[in-house]
């Protein structure tokens, strides 16, 4: 579900309002600062629209999940509806211009070096997608490879990623149709920046790889049925080989495993060219934490075949860096905290590995090769350090890192003398620098200049006890000199879903919130990677009841300390995060003033036969086991909604193209709130058009955005 999902908060699907509830007690400087943005609205308890109730009876609103005119005449109504709650006037116009005005910064991605040169993606906060630049050296002038706007003016295609092969003459760049999943890749030639014919169609998640022979090694699944493709299974996925100036109709499969048709593949070559590396998941790789690998000898000519390496599926493996026949994966392999391990591909058995970075007191966030060294970031209470050892796991250096944060390190080429990294927290816009290999002295290239003064802000990190006495930790973050009286707004988030961490991030859409008295809280619950894969396995499958208590005692603590009240504490997550708030929601609604679950999966008996649903099973659970399922049933959001219950403002996000979780979801789930609420306060449901897991366009995130901000400063009182 849930791999490769950014972690801006308003930057993702985010969406609508609604009118404001009836005033709870009087608002604090602070809360006022925020509420007198609201506008006047109409009575939230204006009727719904009609959802009829149909089979089964203990699934009345299967209906939805289907294709249809009533289905599409029933968003629409929702739609409208949201539209009516919504509201406008002149403190919305100056939210929206001040949201304008906070994105308004330049913005830079990570360069990476290919043949002698580098590329990197920019934005300048004003064009709605980022654009692809390149330069002989990192103080050179730059020039533009691609302007994803010049290949779709209409907006129907978004810029879905990048690859430059080994020797920089091509280009392979993604575009995806109303930003969805479903993406094409096309190739271009550099040198006369035209593009060439062959198209690589129905690939999802993972991008092509090119060799330096001039082949390109893509993954896709079967062409979906037309007008099926929300829905589509992700089964029958294999890997094809093409050579480049050829048509695709020629391209062979040269691994696939039909036997097991929920099995994906990602692909990657080692940093010196001589393998692909081919990380094999069931489901997509990985959500469920464990994986086969197989690589194929690119120097054995063109028939060679790929061969198992590892062909259990027992322990996580993410390739790090390569050095001749070592390869060097990252894994959990008799190491909760994860380690560095080195298998040779002439001796792959797990008795041969061996220990090149050993497990320490953190867990392992990432690994990459950077030259002759590997850059290990680990994480100390969910905030990145830095370490640099040598391919035999000599340690060379700390790297001091510009703060408390998260940093990301690029990859760079065998030779390279320098790499990039990027850093980044709650007030802080990615910055990147220059890494220094010799010296490990990380030196700013670019840094972007806001139209905010970060000094204006604090971050705390406060632990809190959950439910069966965990210590788990969750950053706030607010104005200086906030006073803990319990009047200020705050907007609670989390994730906690197949070991991915959620650390420092930097989303401008939050800073007026917090300028105008808000508070912003990430939760780092169980089900998460933040301290190893014992954190993560304490809330899969039966367990993940766990990961909802450590949300709900951090929304009681924030209340018992005086961080804010009940009446005025909103929660939002996306995507596993959406599962997860609204979970916590059916299970406590007098715990929240406002919930926000975007693009969530909420129906957790039938999540499975749909899209990538199947593949989530290995940390959600399967509905097909007996004792899952009755897991699943008790925390499953759709199932757990009461009728006559007086649940606070809700409102409902997903996107018309979101292929990874099918917005049937959504729809569900807001037509049994609608029909279970006994009080005043609104539920809602926004569909967005054009717009699939995530909103990649400028000017789709700052829709979601004043909707959300718009929402939450309506309902939190």
């Amino acid at each position: 579900m849930l791999r490769h999902v950014p972690w801006g908060l308003l930057g993702l699907a985010l969406a609508a309002c609604s009118p404001a509830t009836p005033s709870r007690s009087s608002a604090s400087p602070a809360a006022a600062a925020l509420t007198s943005t609201a506008e006047a609205a109409p009575d939230p308890r204006a009727a719904y629209p009609q959802t009829r109730r149909g089979e089964p009876a203990d699934d009345p609103y299967r209906w939805l999940e289907d294709d249809g005119d009533e289905v599409s005449a029933w968003i629409a109504a929702q739609n409208r509806h949201t539209d009516s709650a919504l509201g406008s006037g002149p403190a919305r116009a100056a939210l929206r211009e001040r949201l304008a005005e906070v994105h308004r910064y330049e913005s830079f991605g990570v360069p990476v070096r290919r043949g002698g040169r580098y590329f990197w993606t920019y934005r300048d906060g004003v064009r709605d997608q980022a654009v692809l630049m390149t330069a002989p050296a990192l103080g050179a002038a730059a020039t533009v490879v691609l302007d994803p706007e010049t290949v779709s003016a209409d907006g129907r295609f978004t810029f879905a990623g990048w690859v430059v092969s080994p020797d920089g003459r091509y280009l392979a760049y993604g575009l995806a149709e109303g930003g969805g999943d479903w993406t094409t890749w096309h190739v271009r030639e550099l040198a006369t920046g035209k593009d060439l014919p062959e198209t690589f169609e129905h690939v999802k998640y993972y991008r092509p790889v090119f060799t330096r022979d001039g082949r390109v090694f893509y993954s896709r699944f079967p062409a979906p049925p037309k007008g099926g493709e929300i829905k589509a299974l992700d089964h029958g996925h294999a890997v094809y080989v093409h050579r480049l100036g050829r048509p695709t109709s020629e391209d062979r499969v040269v691994f696939a495993r039909p036997e097991h048709p929920t099995w994906q593949f990602d692909l990657e070559a080692t940093p010196d060219g001589r393998y692909l590396v081919i990380t094999i998941g069931d489901g997509q790789v990985g959500d469920r934490g464990v994986e086969q690998i197989a690589t194929l000898d690119l120097r054995a000519g063109a028939t060679a075949a790929p061969r198992l390496l590892v062909d259990n599926f027992d322990t996580e493996l993410i390739l790090a860096g390569s050095d001749g026949s070592r390869l060097l994966f990252k894994t959990t392999a008799d190491a909760p905290n994860k380690r560095v391990v080195a298998i040779d591909v002439r001796r792959p058995e797990r008795a041969a590995w061996q220990t090149v970075v050993p497990a320490g007191p953190h867990a392992i966030h990432d690994v990459v090769q950077i030259g002759r060294e590997l850059v290990v970031t680990s994480l100390v209470d969910a905030h990145t350090e830095a370490v640099a050892y040598d391919l035999r796991g000599e340690k060379l250096r700390e790297i001091g890192l510009p703060g408390l944060g998260t940093a990301y390190f690029a990859a760079a080429e065998p030779g390279a003398s320098e790499g990039a990294a990027y850093f980044t927290g709650f007030t802080v816009p990615g910055a990147v620098y220059r890494y220094e290999a010799a010296s490990g002295a990380l030196t700013a290239w670019k840094r972007p200049s806001t139209a905010f003064d970060p000094a204006e802000f604090a971050t705390e990190q406060v632990f809190v006890t959950s439910r069966d006495g965990t210590r788990v930790p969750m950053f706030v973050v607010g104005k200086r000199g906030l006073p803990r009286d319990g009047t200020s707004p705050a907007i609670m988030t989390a994730y906690g879903f197949g070991g991915i961490s959620s650390t420092p991030y930097f989303d401008a859409s939050m800073i007026p919130w917090l300028e105008r008295g808000g508070r912003f809280v990430l939760v780092n619950v169980r089900g998460g990677g933040e301290y190893g894969e014992p954190w993560h396995q304490a809330a899969v499958r039966e367990k993940r009841q766990t990961g909802i208590d450590d949300f709900l005692a951090a929304a009681s603590h924030l209340v018992q300390a005086g961080y804010t009240s009940v009446s005025r504490l909103g929660a939002t997550g996306v995507s596993g995060g959406g599962t997860l708030v609204a979970a916590a929601v059916v299970q406590r609604p007098d715990a929240f003033g406002a919930v926000v679950p975007v693009v969530g999966v909420h129906d957790l008996l039938r999540f499975h036969l749909f899209g990538q649903g199947a593949g989530w099973a290995g940390d959600m659970g399967s509905p097909e086991v007996p004792a899952e399922a009755a897991a699943l049933r008790k925390i499953s959001p759709l199932h757990n909604v009461r009728p006559g219950t007086r649940y606070p403002a809700i409102l409902l996000t997903t996107s018309d193209h979101n292929v990874r979780v099918a917005p049937l979801h959504s729809y569900k789930l807001a037509a049994a709130l609608q029909a279970a609420q006994a009080g005043p306060a609104p539920v809602l449901l926004r569909v967005y058009t054009r717009s699939g897991h995530g909103a990649s366009r400028l000017s789709k995130r700052l829709e979601q955005a004043e909707e959300l901000l718009t929402f939450f400063t309506a309902n939190l009182r």
